[in-house]
């Protein structure tokens, strides 16, 4: 496994976790200053013409809204939330 292929932690705006990318898809961001680096790894990334310090953690320079999971209200759910005691 290369330097390219590590895994780097995407937050959102407010600092909160989105994803998880490797460090290719990650430079890519950065150079099209959509994020921002946070915390660096050590090691070196090269390409033809510049040498960039390769990160473990960016933030996005924008907020990406998601949307809320629905939780279905099912038996088994009710049941589950109450420690499966009668509900009368």
């Amino acid at each position: 496994m290369g330097v390219v292929d590590a895994n780097v932690l995407v937050l959102n705006l407010d600092y909160q976790p989105l994803n998880v990318c490797n460090v290719k898809r990650a430079v890519v961001l950065l150079s099209k200053q959509k994020a921002v680096v946070v915390e660096q790894d050590g090691h070196i990334v090269h390409s033809e013409r510049l040498a960039l310090t390769s990160p473990s953690v960016i933030r996005l320079a924008y907020h990406i809204k998601r949307p809320r999971p629905v939780v279905k209200m099912t038996r088994k759910e009710v049941l589950q939330r109450d420690e499966h005691t009668c509900q009368y």
